[in-house]
């Protein structure tokens, strides 16, 4: 590969992280001109056919309008439990439970967000987890943030199970499902040592960058309680995938995680003293605000579609994805797009909103006010989105092109092949976050690479299924920097425009997801 090639390569990495992250540039202007940058180097450079750069294009925009779709939703349920009082009902009832903010923390983006990913997967954690947070009353930048942090360890066994039956199943031809459960319960036994530490992470994160009362040691005072948090969903997930496979150890692992902490937090268990002044007042709510079940209903019906949507042996999922919309060999390329909107998490969403308004005794003008709201928030995430995803598509289907080269990403990842063999278990879960931050998708980050680093493991005579589960979990770190996860987040909240803010915070606990993974694999597997 000649050095401007390997730039062509480089280019969706190099100009996201430069106009992002060190140009500062809202994802608004930086991903329209890394698409044009991309775009232009891979018809001169890699050579790709301007049929295929188009039917790329044309099919990420698709994409585009789905997560559109399911941000969208997103919003929209919250502006509807806000203009109906639900809101408020359901800061009361945290009160009850623990007014702490880093407890609020655990409870909803790691557990109640593990709960969403183990169900629903594809960004759904951090679209709904971020915008509660906020109505709880944290920053929207400390919201997307540690949202986006929480959302990583559940992904291994996301959407029930997908990136494990879907992902390795057809990224690994020929793997059987004995070595997939073997592959599966290894990556969350790694897991148990690494993405237990999350949660205080995330509450020290939080008290030194986004609490009224800025301290290292209010995060670290809460190593005990934050550290159980943790084992007590990667415990339980290590049991149910042991016992019962790929499909529910995050669903399963959140629930019995939820039900540890909220009566650890209750009883005050392992807690130290508040950090910051409570902000959830003990205020008298009138007769007409919902009571705390009828306001948390509405999340409870959601989160109830989405596992009884998502499970095969039940008729529901069938239905949903009878209804499709096809364009097949898009503009005579091989490229095809299908989209099933009844199955998309946001039309999930849209109807749960329909129902909210009902069962909260909401007006016609509340859901109008709630469907205004939340199509202006939509416009700066359409033009991020509509030139992001794209791009993406451009890069992964570069392996059809005229210098016979194969696709971008696995070019990238065979160059690294040549220099990196000796040390590749420390390479593996990089290349797994690599696959997600370009794709935006654990499964496809899988799919991309699975069969790639079953070769590695061969050349480097290392155990073929631990290096599988160091890509496992280097795709779930990659979901923190996923420039779609990280774009779509930022737009639930209003948070347009300091996307690259953003991923500075959560590059640091994607790189010690990556490299602690590697290191409990070296001392404890290999």
């Amino acid at each position: 590969m000649s050095t401007l090639q390997l730039i062509t390569a480089l280019m969706p990495l190099l100009s996201v992280f430069t106009l992002l992250v060190l140009c500062r540039l809202p994802a608004r202007k930086a991903m329209p001109l890394s698409l044009v940058c991309t775009a232009v180097l891979a018809y001169f450079v890699w050579q790709m056919p301007l049929l295929q750069l188009s039917a790329a294009i044309a099919e990420g925009l698709i994409i585009a309008l789905t997560i559109l779709w399911i941000v969208f939703g997103a919003i929209l349920l919250l502006k509807v439990l806000q203009q109906t009082g639900a809101i408020d009902r359901i800061k009361q009832g945290f009160s009850r439970i623990s007014s702490d903010k880093r407890v609020q923390l655990i409870i909803i983006a790691w557990l109640f967000g593990s709960f969403l990913e183990g169900a629903a997967g594809f960004g759904t954690p951090a679209a709904i987890a971020a915008p509660l947070l906020v109505a709880l009353g944290f920053s929207p930048l400390a919201a997307v943030v540690l949202a986006l942090i929480a959302d990583s360890s559940a992904v291994s066994f996301g959407a029930v199970g997908t990136p494990v039956l879907v992902g390795l199943a057809q990224g690994t031809p020929g793997i059987t499902p004995a070595e997939l459960q073997q592959v599966a319960v290894l990556a969350i036994s790694i897991d148990i040592m690494v993405a237990s530490v999350l949660p205080l992470i995330m509450c020290v994160l939080y008290c030194r960058f986004f609490s009224a009362v800025q301290s290292w040691r209010a995060g670290f005072a809460m190593a005990p309680f934050a550290l159980l948090s943790g084992l007590a969903f990667t415990l339980p997930a290590y049991m149910v995938a042991l016992l019962l496979g790929p499909e529910f150890p995050s669903v399963l692992g959140a629930l019995i995680g939820l039900a540890v902490v909220c009566t650890m937090a209750k009883r005050n268990i392992l807690l130290p003293p508040p950090s910051e002044p409570a902000t959830v007042p003990a205020v008298t709510l009138s007769r007409a605000e919902p009571g705390l079940l009828w306001a948390w209903l509405p999340y409870i019906i959601v989160a109830l579609l989405l596992v009884l949507s998502r499970i095969p042996q039940l008729p529901f999922k069938a239905a949903l994805q009878s209804v499709s919309v096809s364009w097949s060999d898009i503009f005579g390329s091989a490229i095809s797009v299908s989209v099933t909107p009844l199955y998309l998490p946001g039309s999930l969403f849209v109807f749960t909103a329909l129902i909210a308004i009902l069962l909260l005794r909401g007006s016609a003008q509340q859901l109008k006010t709630a469907v205004q709201q939340s199509s202006t928030m939509l416009w700066p995430s359409f033009i991020a989105l509509a030139a992001a995803v794209p791009m993406v598509r451009i890069f992964l289907h570069s392996d059809i092109n005229n210098a016979g080269l194969t696709a971008m990403p696995l070019a990238l990842a065979q160059l690294a092949a040549l220099q990196l063999t000796d040390v590749w278990l420390l390479m593996a879960p990089l290349v797994g976050a690599l696959g997600s931050f370009i794709a935006g998708s654990a499964t496809f980050s899988n799919l991309m690479f699975a069969s790639f680093q079953q070769a590695m493991a061969t050349d480097a005579g290392l155990d073929g299924h631990l290096v599988l589960a160091l890509q496992m979990l280097g795709a779930n770190a990659g979901n923190m920097i996923c420039v779609v996860n990280v774009v779509a987040a930022a737009s639930v909240v209003g948070l347009n425009g300091r996307e690259g803010e953003i991923i500075r915070y959560t590059l640091a606990p994607m790189l010690y997801y990556c490299l602690s993974a590697s290191l409990i694999a070296w001392l404890f597997f290999l």
